[in-house]
């Protein structure tokens, strides 16, 4: 699995845990629901300040997100 796919999955992981929609995800970081949805699916990359949105958002880590980390 490459690493746009494993963040991907990252945020769908994390996003069910929060319990948001993929529409209220998409409004915390100021873009549209179809980018969101690609940013999922791994065919769209994130920016920085895009990843650090969703670390704050969810609490995690961006290592975490990148996959670089169990936690």
């Amino acid at each position: 699995m490459g690493i746009k796919e494993n963040f991907g999955n990252k945020l769908l992981e994390c996003r069910r845990q929060s319990g948001m929609t993929q529409k209220e995800v998409a409004a915390a970081l100021g873009v549209a629901q179809p980018v969101y949805q690609r940013f999922e699916k791994g065919i769209f990359e994130c920016s920085y300040a895009q990843i650090a949105a969703l670390c704050k958002l969810f609490d995690v880590t961006a290592d975490y997100l990148l996959g670089l980390t169990e936690y």
